[in-house]
């Protein structure tokens, strides 16, 4: 029996602003494209200059006012899809790519009290200066500039007031429209929207942690420890709680300002390379890497030149089996085997359910055939990986999340490139793996440690198949052995088997129909009518009327 969910006061709050500002982005929309705009005087819109303005946005434009009125859940959420371009329209992309770097700040936001609050009295007379203006806001974070007594210069990330709330209230409306969409829209059924709320609703969580982010940040510095082209900035734990992180101010310019990198004499093109060079080694050599590398979290040290990401709170995990898959792709597309690559996407994907293997053979090997046919100076590895993205959906494979994750990555971290370098091509930063990988597969090691991971997999098997045929041995004997049988195409069968016994028994009533009428006429049963039975009429009506009824129904199913 199902159990009726009272929504509680947060959701019922969430929904009426929900409510309220679709329905005034909706009517603007309307209003802005129907013959109403006509009668609206020249002088009203003059006294009223945000209506005004408003009429005057595009449709996707609204669609990204929309999501910045809803707040920092929705905002993250146009975010992520901002990358999804085998989802969404270019124009809506481009509109929400802005929502990078708008995000609004937090009204009213008493920064003082909350340090205090969050990390104690006794911490807080450390802090010699808290700048009360925000030096950047985030859609589930601000960032205040600060100095320690010592003459430390520091940043402090502060997640938004009562953002976990609203954000648990957010996901929660989210899940119940998509489940809506998803049982009633078949449009929204292709789109998987439960599934996309789930993924969302995992990236969001993680971005919440402000201790995973710190393990994070630590985790990625121990990786390139030693390393003279990165700087990582350092975390000060002490002044660091569940909901702030204190880390070291980076004076630095952003990757994406060409000429104040040049004004300092440092060469764009070299910073394209060693910065891919970086990214590339973040995920073939570690299998951890920064999930979010648009040009806001790169920046580049005027005094010594070092690339130094930022915000760690979205990173990408792969482990050791995944590594050596995303290595075989790699190779696989390389080499363009495209029967390889399908292989192992069926092994690495979350859910396949290809509807026609030969056109999926078909899709991959135009894609790979035009990489090979443009020049390498023109290959754009962001736009074959968008392309690959559609055919994965468009064949309805579905890859795990860390997989999106890597491409979207990679098509950021290439965009920067090509900003720094209008000739940059990341495939000649890709070859030096490539060729390491092949030395590492054809290495003594490898092949040593790979057949005695082959022998070890035979000896298990050798080991558990005896138990196993004892068990189906067992259920037999006693009769709990289960064969799932799934017959495709049944239920079409049973259809058409229904049609036909319905006409069938239309037939059969008809024939009676004729015969009783038949038998009524040639008795001459009263009542008459003209000398005719009145019965044995009205049977040869229905019958007549019950034939053309079949006849009609054939004919319109194009069935003889």
């Amino acid at each position: 029996m199902a159990i009726l969910r009272i929504p509680t006061q947060k959701e019922i709050k969430r929904y009426a602003t929900l409510f309220n500002v679709l329905v005034k982005y909706g009517f603007e929309d309307v209003l802005s494209h129907s013959p109403i705009l006509k009668l609206v005087p020249n002088k009203y819109l003059e006294n009223h200059p945000d209506t005004k303005k408003n009429l005057s946005f595009s449709k996707y434009e609204r669609i990204r006012m929309v999501l910045e009125d809803l707040g920092p859940t929705y905002i993250k959420l146009g975010q992520i899809f901002s990358t999804r371009e085998d989802m969404l329209p270019l124009e809506l992309i481009l509109e929400l790519e802005k929502l990078q770097d708008h995000v609004p700040m937090v009204k009213d936001f008493d920064v003082l009290k909350v340090v205090e609050e969050n990390l104690g009295e006794e911490k807080f007379k450390y802090f010699a200066t808290i700048k009360l203006e925000p030096l950047a806001a985030a859609s589930l974070a601000q960032v205040h500039r600060a100095q320690l007594i010592n003459g430390d210069e520091v940043i402090l990330k502060i997640q938004r007031p009562n953002i976990t709330e609203v954000i648990e209230a957010d996901l929660m409306v989210m899940k119940q429209v998509a489940e809506s969409l998803e049982k009633y829209s078949s449009q929204a059924q292709a789109f998987q929207p439960i599934r996309v709320i789930d993924s969302f609703e995992k990236s969001i969580k993680e971005e919440l942690q402000f201790a995973k982010e710190i393990e994070n940040t630590e985790r990625f510095a121990a990786n390139f420890r030693g390393n003279e082209s990165i700087h990582v900035p350092e975390v000060y734990r002490d002044f660091s709680s569940d909901t702030i992180i204190c880390m070291e101010y980076i004076d630095g310019i952003k990757v994406s300002n060409i000429n104040s990198l040049k004004a300092v004499n440092i060469n764009p093109k070299a910073v394209a390379k060693i910065g891919v060079d970086l990214y590339i080694e973040q995920i073939l050599d570690f299998g951890f890497f920064h999930a979010d590398p648009h040009p806001g979290n790169i920046f580049i040290l005027a005094e010594t030149g070092q690339i130094c990401f930022l915000d760690f709170g979205m990173m990408g995990t792969i482990l050791p089996n995944e590594r050596e898959s995303i290595n075989d792709l790699l190779l696989y597309f390389l080499s363009k085997d495209v029967k390889r690559i399908i292989t192992l996407l069926e092994k690495i994907a979350i859910r396949t359910n290809i509807p026609d293997y030969k056109k999926l053979e078909q899709d991959l090997y135009e894609l790979l055939d035009g990489v090979s046919n443009t020049a390498i100076q023109n290959i754009k590895l962001g736009d074959t990986l968008s392309q690959f993205k559609i055919v994965l959906y468009e064949n309805q494979i579905i890859i795990p999340h860390y997989l999106y994750m890597l491409i979207r990555g990679i098509v950021l971290i290439e965009g920067v490139g090509l900003k720094l370098d209008p000739e940059f091509n990341i495939t000649n930063n890709l070859e030096p793996y490539t060729a390491k990988i092949m030395r590492k597969r054809f290495s003594f090691k490898y092949l040593l440690k790979k057949n005695l991971k082959r022998i070890k997999e035979i000896n298990e098997l050798a080991d558990t198949l005896p138990d196993d045929i004892n068990t189906i041995i067992k259920k037999i004997k006693e009769g709990k052995l289960e064969v799932v049988h799934e017959h495709k195409g049944l239920q079409e069968f049973q259809l058409a088997t229904s049609k036909a016994v319905n006409r069938l028994v239309f037939a059969v009533i008809i024939a009676a129909l004729s015969i009783g009428s038949s038998l009524l006429v040639m008795a001459k049963m009263p009542p008459l009518i003209n000398g005719i039975p009145l019965l044995g009429a009205i049977g040869f009506v229905l019958s007549a009327l019950l034939g053309f009824y079949i006849v009609i129904s054939i004919f319109r199913n194009d069935q003889f």
